[in-house]
């Protein structure tokens, strides 16, 4: 049933038109509203879609910021730990050398005059630097036979007679030990003592007795001081190495295939790094303690006593400076690495994000310019619907 009310045509048009721009007019208002030309898939679904696309990926790219900057600071702590331990190295490697440059020495002179063994000559079982020796004096033997027989059996000259020419000097660049109190007195020598640091100090049953009072042992106990420097530094360097964590990663102190630190590259983990941890402490380095009983066969020869001992143990700590080296390289090449992708993913994820701001985001200069014409139209349309019903009116002005 049509409706009783007759509109004219131009009425009729004036009111689509004011419709229309009603329409354009709640766009426009919610574009400067929300800022999209595109906020649902209604305004444009490929656009809407495509945008929601690049967003997801955006975010999916910017969680794995957090892991690739932990990554990054695990390296860090690894490579700062490997600097520290260097500056360790160095001060072993100070304190070995003072030890090396520490001159062990036995001097003095026997108390009393030499005197000739009797029937049954004399064994002087003596202990150089750690290494026993006998010398075998044979009876009525005079001094300076004495003498090249313990030089001879000590394979230096180290023993000579003083002005007198009737008592025995020592004067060896090395520890001089004597087995027996025996040994000393038959050339002269006060009798020292036993004690427990003496007994079986260069293997089970290989005693010592003290210098006594005509000796004097010179730079042993020093570089058994430098030893037990040594043996605090390796304690600081496995400490060290143990302290180098970050987050609870540490690249430095267990070199097992497991420990590796996994860093994602992109959301489906198909471009990622994995950095494997080494073993950097002391024993990793592979520099062992110095101890009283020390070397291939435990015979008491530790505590810087050999010169061989410490240059073998510099040998060491050369070995562990390179590879503290190759270490700080293959970290650095990683950090360097991670640091790159750290950049190429913040700069990717702006791109994505002002793809998709492209796709959705509206001109607001450009809808604010809309908005004010729209506000022009309308009021022209309301204009022209007003003479749209001028001649209506003029009825309406005749039946008054």
């Amino acid at each position: 049933m049509s409706s009783g009310i007759t509109l004219s045509a131009a009425t009729r048009q004036n009111l689509l038109s004011l419709q229309d721009t009603s329409a354009l007019t709640a766009t426009t208002q919610n574009r400067l509203a929300t800022g999209l030309k595109v906020s649902s898939a209604l305004d444009n679904p490929v656009n809407f879609f495509t945008a929601q696309n690049l967003s997801n990926r955006s975010t999916d790219l910017g969680g794995l910021l957090d892991g690739i900057s932990n990554g990054i600071q695990a390296i860090q702590a690894a490579n700062q730990g490997i600097t520290s331990i260097q500056k360790l190295i160095d001060s072993a490697k100070s304190t070995a050398n003072q030890a090396l440059s520490t001159q062990i020495t036995t001097t003095g002179t026997a108390g009393t005059d030499y005197a000739a063994p009797g029937s049954s000559g004399a064994s002087v079982k003596l202990y150089v630097n750690g290494t026993a020796t006998t010398a075998t004096i044979a009876s009525g033997d005079t001094i300076d036979t004495a003498i090249t027989t313990l030089n001879t059996a000590a394979g230096s000259t180290m023993f000579s007679k003083d002005t007198t020419g009737k008592k025995i000097v020592l004067n060896a660049s090395a520890a001089v030990e004597f087995a027996t109190t025996a040994g000393q007195t038959a050339l002269g020598f006060a009798a020292g003592s036993t004690s427990a640091a003496t007994v079986a100090k260069y293997g089970t049953g290989n005693d010592v007795v003290t210098s006594g009072s005509n000796l004097t042992v010179s730079g042993v106990d020093t570089r058994k001081k430098l030893a037990e420097q040594y043996n605090s530094l390796l304690t600081q360097i496995t400490q060290l190495a143990k302290d180098s964590s970050f987050n609870g990663t540490n690249l430095i102190s267990n070199g097992d295939a497991s420990n590796k630190l996994h860093i994602a590259f992109n959301e489906k983990d198909s471009s990622n790094l994995d950095v494997q941890g080494q073993d950097l402490t002391s024993a990793g380095l592979d520099l062992d303690a110095i101890t009283g009983n020390s070397g291939s066969t435990v015979d008491g020869k530790g505590n810087f006593l050999l010169d061989t001992s410490i240059t073998s143990t510099l040998t060491s700590l050369s070995s562990a400076s390179d590879t503290l080296r190759a270490a700080s390289s293959t970290f650095g090449s990683n950090l360097s690495v991670v640091q790159n992708r750290q950049s190429f993913s913040k700069n990717l994820i702006n791109v994505l994000d002002t793809g998709a701001a492209n796709l959705t985001n509206a001109d607001l200069n450009l809808e604010a310019a809309n908005s004010q014409a729209l506000s022009t139209r309308q009021s022209l349309g309301i204009s022209a619907l007003s003479l749209a019903n001028q001649a209506q009116q003029s009825i309406l002005q005749l039946l008054r």
